[in-house]
């Protein structure tokens, strides 16, 4: 009896052993699960990590779980997150789309609208109407007055021929003396109103007054009071900028892109929101000195003289286009060492991305040539946020182990 009882306690003594090694593997990978589901990060700081929600010890915000084994290739968030990252989505369709080249121009004042002021006698500049740049002049508005001893002369050769004339009404040596006399003081902007106030006055009045042949802005003034200045100096100069030249520069190799005629973009720094349309004016036959570039030009409207002359502006060439394409905008697109990819919103919340192949394209948009179809509710802003959203709570890149 006694012998039985050692046997059957040797055996409980040996199989002791195997069955807690048993019960501990049981329980060690399942330990391990758990606490692999349950690691939470900080979004601004992924270096804090822990196996417990809460919140960052760095920023305050709410750690969000770290979900690096879900090996779902999708992101689900809620409508604060969608809003707070500023994600709107489209959904795409066919349509024509156009390619353009970008050339680099700026804004010019027009001659056409620019005028010198210079005084047609020799004298002393007496009064300034306008002592300062920057002015605005209407067009007729005095702006300067000068005292010029050739004028009275001339006017005194005027008074003279008329007296002769009176004495000798039928002599036509004498009507042509007055003639010419009355014709210089024309030429020296003497008005039909000026020399009748001469005659009724029979007294030289040295001092003329130059009005503004046009309205604008004094951009120059070369003169001061109490300066001689010659016949024909230049007193000051206004422009108008009621409309604007844009010249653009472009290759000798491209011009065969540009025409005459031909109608363009611009785009004005600042005001990228507004494009304009321009025609082509003027194509320049010659190069530009000291460069290897070539110009075009063309008018645009200033209303309001918003712009100034100097402002960079971008011109857009027209160079092929495609109908019947799908196109999404270039915010949309994401590239990086995997491929090309963008964000589906398959449902309310729940966004996948997509590998997809790009075609022609232009500073908006890009032509999808694969990976989408008409219908797909496509991503156009947040879109690299959900990016960076997929690699902090995976841990890999949404585009890893997938071909176009």
């Amino acid at each position: 009896m006694e012998r039985k009882k050692f046997i059957r306690t040797m055996a409980v003594v040996s199989l002791a052993p195997a069955l807690l090694l048993a019960a501990c593997k049981a329980t060690g990978p399942k330990k391990t699960a758990e606490g692999a589901v349950k690691t939470y990060t900080c979004p601004m700081h992924p270096q804090i990590v822990q196996e417990q929600p809460g919140s960052c010890p760095i920023c305050g915000m709410d750690l969000v779980l770290f979900d690096k084994n879900n090996k779902t290739a999708e992101l689900t968030l809620g409508d604060n997150q969608v809003a707070l990252a500023n994600i709107t989505t489209m959904t795409i369709g066919a349509g024509a789309l156009a390619n353009h080249k970008q050339l680099n121009g700026r804004l010019t004042t027009d001659p056409e609208q620019t005028a010198v002021i210079s005084s047609r006698v020799a004298g002393r500049i007496e009064v300034l109407y306008v002592k300062e740049t920057g002015v605005r002049v209407a067009k007729g508005q005095p702006l300067y007055k000068i005292y010029s001893e050739q004028l009275a002369s001339l006017q005194q050769e005027y008074l003279l021929a008329v007296a002769q004339l009176r004495q000798f009404p039928g002599d036509s040596r004498f009507q042509q003396i007055e003639k010419a006399a009355r014709q210089k003081l024309s030429l020296y902007d003497q008005s039909e109103a000026q020399i009748s106030q001469l005659l009724k006055s029979q007294q030289v009045n040295p001092y003329v007054t130059y009005p503004a042949a046009i309205s604008g802005i004094v951009s120059a003034l070369t003169v001061s009071e109490g300066q001689y200045i010659p016949e024909g100096g230049a007193v000051m100069r206004v422009e108008g900028y009621d409309h604007l030249w844009v010249v653009a520069d472009v290759y000798p190799a491209e011009i065969s892109l540009v025409r005459t005629g031909q109608p363009v973009k611009v785009v004005i720094a600042g005001w990228e929101n507004e494009p304009q349309t321009m025609t082509i004016q003027f194509i320049n036959p010659a190069l530009q000195a000291g460069s290897q570039l070539m110009q075009v030009r063309g008018t645009i409207p200033n209303p309001g003289q918003r712009w100034q002359p100097g402002l960079q502006a971008s011109i857009f060439l027209p160079v092929n286009s495609k109908g019947n394409v799908l196109s999404v905008p270039v915010d949309a697109v994401i590239r990086d060492g995997k491929g090309t990819h963008v964000w589906i919103e398959k449902v309310h919340g729940k966004f996948v991305p997509r590998m997809v192949s790009i075609g022609m394209e232009n500073a908006e948009v890009a032509e999808i040539t694969g990976g989408l179809q008409a219908g797909d509710n496509v991503v156009v802003t947040g879109a690299y946020l959900l990016y960076s959203e997929f690699i902090l709570k995976k841990g890999a890149d949404p585009m890893a182990g997938m071909s176009k």
